[in-house]
């Protein structure tokens, strides 16, 4: 069977005495994205499929599909533009556009903005020249829909094929969304695609929200950060671009289950020692 990467189900293809025959199977791929450091936090690329083991709670999987490090990657930034914004936008667009600078030539990124709507400012695309223009002309108004945002955001990636990433950045407390924190994070966690956030400002000393982003990007298998202070901006914005580049994509058929309830997942490596893997922590059978 050959994943189809971009949704959850798949189709099965058989060949029977020359003459195809198309069968259509409720196969569920779980996407798995791991990034593997050693114990002094360096990563560990160049690892084939045949080193990795998947347990579904706690039951061993066969992997169907792989992605290695050096596989293409589509990565979704969304910028808050609201009007808290204004003092720091320029500062964050310009860490922004250094981003871009390091993906790499097949690489795609779309650019989204949030205030009290999500707004598309660049569709995926390969063209680093319009990315960075969608970035600069992004300006700074209206309230803070946030947990709307990456809940909708992370269903559009779900769609795409490959291996996926989310970068989100905020300076303030949600007061626009229709979705509260718990219901937004248990839909970014049913998605699976990394979430990366940043928080500065009024988010940052806000320590419910730092906890409820610090929660949608553990258990997205991302990571998670706050600005201290300007300096830190370009920073933590070259750390997840490093990041970005050093993760793998896993996939195995779902095991058939009618329990709704939350599976765990657990990833390890062969031949390693004292060695960490930063992965997703599971997923709802629905």
């Amino acid at each position: 069977m050959k994943a189809r990467w971009g949704s959850c189900w798949a189709l099965a293809a058989l060949c029977v005495r020359g003459q195809d025959l198309v069968i259509k199977t409720d196969v569920r791929l779980v996407e798995v994205y791991a990034t593997v450091l050693d114990q002094r936090g360096r990563y560990l690329d160049g690892l084939g499929a045949e080193r990795f083991e998947v347990r579904d709670n706690g039951a061993a999987q066969s992997i169907t599909a792989f992605e290695a490090v050096a596989s293409n990657l589509a990565c979704a930034v969304l910028l808050d533009t609201t009007g808290s914004m204004a003092g720091s936008l320029p500062l964050v667009k310009n860490a922004i556009v250094q981003l871009i600078d390091t993906l790499r030539e097949k690489d795609s990124i779309a650019i989204y903005g949030f205030s009290s709507t999500l707004k598309v400012l660049q569709p995926f695309t390969s063209d680093k020249s319009a990315a960075k223009k969608a970035v600069l002309r992004t300006r700074a108004e209206g309230g803070t829909a946030l947990f709307d945002a990456i809940s909708q955001l992370a269903r559009e990636l779900s769609r795409r094929g490959g291996k996926k990433a989310m970068v989100v950045f905020t300076d303030g407390q949600d007061n626009a969304s229709v979705l509260n924190a718990q219901a937004a994070i248990e839909r970014a966690k049913k998605v699976g695609v990394p979430v990366h956030t940043v928080a500065q400002g009024e988010a940052r000393e806000n320590s419910t929200l730092l906890r409820q982003l610090r929660e949608i990007s553990h258990r997205t298998g991302g990571q998670s950060y706050a600005v201290h202070k300007s300096q830190d901006v370009e920073r933590i914005f070259r750390d997840i671009s490093q990041d970005l580049q050093h993760t793998y994509l896993l996939a195995y058929k779902a095991p058939p289950v009618e329990d709704p309830r939350w599976r765990t997942i657990q990833v390890s490596v062969s031949g390693l020692k004292d060695y960490k893997v930063r992965a997703k922590e599971g997923y709802s059978p629905q």
